[in-house]
């Protein structure tokens, strides 16, 4: 947490302004248990979304929390509730004592397993418990975690609602409501979920909406379910970190791999995001870097839970130096001093890249984002432009001549980088051809036919007939030795004859 004083601005639903400047955590009235966990975490001072936010969750507001990416919202809305519950918290093992008081709803797995994270921690030397339960893994043991009682449960919309049908899940004690990354719901169409789960819940309960950009469809969702919200902006919305340098490479869509690993290797780069647009190309390109000698992971929805959540291990420990992913990982991870992003792919929501982007610069550091940028992502550009209010400048790349090297083919001039294996897999056929005898009328690879024989005859020039050459179908001219050669006693030509 940055450790400096700043100002910001607190909107409330009349339009009015007022300034709160960070201070210690120490000084906002959270209980010793909660402040030794706090402390724990190396955390002194609040963020200024802390800052602005918590004091109002204390005191029992609605709030609509508007802040970019890896400014500590999180700890914004768990601190306080955790606050709020303590005078529930029991020792008591029965399951009634401890009925579920606080849902927590996010986007995706990987934030919902992260929030989970921060809330054990905050909560260590609480008696309150939480779990965290979501989609792409077996469903029993979330059951029976559930039914020992849970007072925080965080969830993504649709496996909850499995828990709710299987009455796994009971909602009717719940007081507090949090919509973590409200926007992204809305974008992969989780509307009609969240209004179901929320039919579920009581009239009377706090709701607090918490995201890095607001829609005028987030807007309204808040005046449907928000009760009188503080509006809390500590940033312009939609706007991009200051500390994250932007930069945009105009290159040809051929070129992209060689730039990657050129940019990488210039500029020292040990750790990145690199971001695709879909799952197979996330797939291709992180198979093709991991050939290049490069230790990389992939991250996307084709993958099982298990898959993603070591993957997203192996990075944070360093074991991996790319982490190449869909926007799955664009929202809400967590992921401290990973110096750079890479737009590998532009997006297709102009949304998705202020989430990319906030990857990296995360906590006050420094960070750098690079987008690739090819002929056909010009109107992508220019959605990316109206969103953040800047004039995007392009930057031409020049990608360095590289020697030639196994798997590197060649297209109309222009050097391109295939898969690997299917060159290795082309040239041991071409191995094959020229030692393999022939058989049966084929020769080179099993199943190819071998080139038909020339007949030398179609390769003679015209030769006009003589007029007095008679011709061999003309059967009144044929001399009598050939028709008698040709004839039966009867006089007919045989079939044998014929057919010569």
């Amino acid at each position: 947490m940055a450790a400096s004083d700043c100002h910001v601005s607190v909107c409330d639903n009349r339009g009015l302004m007022t300034d709160t400047v960070t201070i210690p955590f120490s000084s906002v009235g959270l209980a010793e248990p909660i402040l030794r966990a706090v402390a724990e975490k190396g955390y002194t001072t609040m963020s200024p979304i802390q800052a602005a936010a918590i004091p109002h969750v204390l005191q029992g507001r609605d709030v609509m929390g508007a802040a970019q990416t890896g400014t500590g919202k999180t700890a914004a809305f768990v601190l306080p509730l955790l606050q709020r519950m303590l005078k529930h918290e029991t020792p008591s093992p029965s399951p009634a004592r401890h009925p579920v008081r606080a849902l927590v709803l996010t986007p995706t797995r990987e934030l919902a397993d992260q929030i989970q994270d921060n809330v054990k921690a905050y909560a260590k030397y609480t008696q309150l418990r939480s779990t965290v339960v979501f989609g792409g893994i077996d469903i029993k043991p979330q059951i029976a975690e559930l039914r020992k009682g849970v007072e925080i449960l965080t969830a993504t919309p649709g496996r909850l609602l499995d828990h709710i049908e299987m009455k796994s899940a009971v909602l009717n004690q719940v007081e507090y409501v949090v919509l973590d990354e409200a926007d992204r719901m809305l974008d992969i169409g989780f509307l009609p979920d969240l209004q179901r789960i929320l039919s579920f819940l009581p009239k009377q309960r706090i709701t607090l909406l918490f995201s890095a950009t607001f829609s005028p469809e987030i807007k309204r969702l808040a005046a449907s379910y928000l009760q009188n919200p503080i509006l809390v902006e500590v940033a312009r919305p939609n706007e991009t970190a200051a500390n994250v340098e932007q930069l945009f490479f105009s290159i040809h869509e051929d070129d992209k791999r060689r730039v990657l690993r050129q940019v990488i290797r210039e500029r020292g780069i040990t750790q990145a995001f690199v971001f695709c647009n879909s799952k197979l190309g996330c797939a291709r390109l992180a198979r093709t870097l991991e050939r290049d000698g490069l230790r990389t992971t992939a991250l996307h929805g084709d993958k099982s839970q298990d898959e993603r959540l070591k993957a997203l291990e192996a990075f944070k420990k360093g074991e991996v130096d790319l982490l190449v992913a869909t926007d799955v990982a664009a929202r809400g991870l967590d992921i401290k001093d990973v110096p750079a992003v890479f737009n590998f792919d532009i997006p297709f929501n102009a949304e998705d890249y202020v989430h990319r982007i906030g990857r990296t610069g995360r906590a006050g550091a420094s960070g750098l984002a690079i987008s690739f940028v090819c002929g056909d992502d010009k109107r992508l550009i220019g959605d990316i432009e109206k969103l953040i209010k800047k004039k995007v400048e392009f930057t031409p790349f020049e990608a360095a001549e590289e020697s030639p090297r196994r798997g590197e083919r060649f297209n109309s001039g222009r050097r391109a980088w295939g898969d690997e294996e299917e060159v290795r897999e082309a040239s041991r056929d071409a191995s094959r051809d020229a030692t393999r005898p022939s058989r049966g009328g084929y020769s080179g690879s099993y199943g190819r036919p071998a080139p038909k024989p020339v007949d030398p005859f179609f390769d003679k020039p015209y030769e006009e007939k003589a007029a007095t050459e008679i011709a061999s179908w003309d059967n009144s001219k044929t001399s009598a030795t050939t028709a008698t050669s040709l004839s039966t006693p009867s006089g007919r030509p045989t079939f044998d004859a014929l057919r010569k």
